[in-house]
């Protein structure tokens, strides 16, 4: 009996896990440069001093969706998408660099160029920081050019960079905050190949039916599990009284 128990009790864990993974994907269908997360199952073994007799379930991320979203055109002038691969590189509120595919830039009150989360974007020098204008241009180097207040019409000055890395996606890894970061550790070098589109976004990559199809799945997979361990503890009272008997 507790064999299929054991298994049933660690299948309903994990398609709990599984909800919240599908949850997370389907609450940032509309969140900017997002990339979905993949999940699995599998059936283990369990070792011990004897035979490996008894299996669990086990539930697993084995990695995130990189394709890339729809483009949305914005004409805004600070908004940027990433042209095929690469990514853009923020600073962390500890000082270290994640990468990130949401382009939906900003400029506060100091000059700083920021994410639409806060984050500081960095250039070639650090952090982005760009005077007041009257005109933005984006290269699709990522060279940010600008006319100041007041100044001749036909004068752009380069003021920075965005800093553009394309490390390869099997070199980075999703954090909790959705960010990207090196696996190893460390700093990606900026590549010079990367190209952006100026005035549009890129939008999410989760498949809305998918996710919701497969939130509907792991519900009935729980609901089965939870009746198999409803299963096993009727069986283990009905012995109960046999030995009784």
């Amino acid at each position: 009996m507790d064999k299929f128990l054991y298994i049933s009790m660690t299948g309903a864990k994990e398609a709990m896990d599984a909800q919240r993974v599908r949850a997370n994907n389907l609450a940032n269908v509309s969140t900017n440069g997002f990339k979905a997360d993949f999940h699995q199952y599998r059936s283990l073994s369990v070792y011990g001093e004897h035979y490996p007799s008894r299996a669990y379930a086990v539930g697993e991320r084995p990695g995130t969706d990189t394709s890339a979203g729809t483009f949305m055109e914005t004409s805004r002038d600070l908004d940027v998408a990433i042209k095929g691969e690469g990514w853009l590189a923020v600073q962390l509120p500890d000082g270290s660099e994640a990468y990130t595919r949401a382009g939906d830039l900003m400029r506060d009150v100091s000059g700083l160029v920021t994410t639409g989360t806060g984050l500081p974007v960095l250039g070639d020098a650090g952090p982005v920081v760009l005077p007041e204008y009257e005109q933005l241009t984006v290269g699709v180097d990522g060279t940010l050019s600008v006319r100041g207040l007041g100044e001749d019409p036909q004068a752009l000055t380069e003021i920075a960079r965005l800093k553009l890395v394309n490390p390869g996606n099997k070199q980075l890894v999703k954090g909790e905050d959705g960010l990207f970061r090196l696996r190893e550790g460390g700093i990606a070098e900026a590549d010079p190949n990367v190209q952006v589109v100026n005035g549009m976004l890129e939008g999410s990559n989760v498949n809305p039916v998918n996710e919701m199809t497969a939130v509907i799945s792991h519900a009935r997979l729980y609901e089965m599990n939870v009746k198999m361990m409803l299963a096993a503890k009727e069986n283990d009272e009905a012995s109960a009284r046999l030995m009784q008997g």
